[in-house]
């Protein structure tokens, strides 16, 4: 039976790169995972195709989706974004499915009845590990957590999109404040995923393509989800139980 690989974890963990580094260095494994393509009502960022990172479409169309059977509409970071069952369902009858995006439809296809009897691989790559969180709870430690991660996404965010446009508008800075923002709560999501791949390499570091082959932990990342596919449990991978993150 096909099944459906779900990559997930707050904006710029390194999801979209390790992906593009699959594709490079494993093209055998990676052409047979046909990706699962959401709408989005964002515009497109740079280097990026409609229908095949996103289908682009406006607000009002997407809204339009809402509550038409076959369809899963939510509100993620600030997008409209919807997701087509029925195309996921004719796919599977085909092929395995990768789902690359975020922990909103991440947890979502993990938890989806309709999917009931699809084997699913859950994947979530963690900007912290198991051990620094429980290192960083320590009441010794004067450590405010959420500000931490939002602090640490902040910066990754910046990187991202100053290397794909440079100077940065209002609502540049606007979106990367939303998207920081939210990275906490989604990353409390990783206890429902059965791997947790911590990854300090988000897509801003160059250890995913400078050098052509990734080094550091992009490279122990990209080990760990080609270990997932072929079967294997990596030796990197967690398991989060709830309530590690407060």
């Amino acid at each position: 039976m096909s099944r459906l690989a779900i990559l997930s974890g707050p904006s710029c963990a390194g999801k979209s790169p390790l992906h593009r580094a699959l594709a490079r260095l494993r093209p055998d494994l990676e052409k047979r995972l046909k990706p699962l393509v959401l709408y989005n009502s964002r515009p497109p960022r740079p280097g990026e195709k409609d229908g095949v990172d996103y289908h682009f479409r406006s607000r009002p169309v997407i809204e339009a989706l809402r509550g038409k059977e076959g369809y899963e509409v939510l509100e993620v970071r600030g997008d409209l974004q919807a997701i087509d069952l029925e195309e996921l369902h004719r796919d599977l009858e085909h092929t395995d499915v990768l789902f690359e995006g975020n922990p909103a439809f991440g947890t979502l296809l993990l938890s989806l009845e309709a999917l009931a009897k699809v084997p699913r691989t859950g994947i979530f790559l963690a900007p912290l590990s198991r051990d620094e969180i429980v290192e960083l709870k320590d009441p010794d430690r004067p450590v405010d957590l959420p500000q931490l991660v939002t602090d640490i996404m902040r910066r990754k965010l910046l990187r991202r999109m100053r290397r794909q446009k440079g100077e940065l508008s209002g609502p540049d800075l606007e979106n990367i404040e939303r998207r920081a923002g939210s990275a906490y709560e989604e990353l409390k999501t990783a206890a429902l995923f059965r791997h947790v791949i911590p990854n300090h390499d988000g897509e801003d570091s160059e250890h995913w393509d400078a050098f052509y082959y990734p080094l550091g932990d992009a490279r122990k990342a990209l080990n760990a989800v080609i270990d997932l596919l072929e079967g294997r449990t990596p030796e990197i991978a967690e398991r989060w139980e709830d309530g590690l993150l407060p």
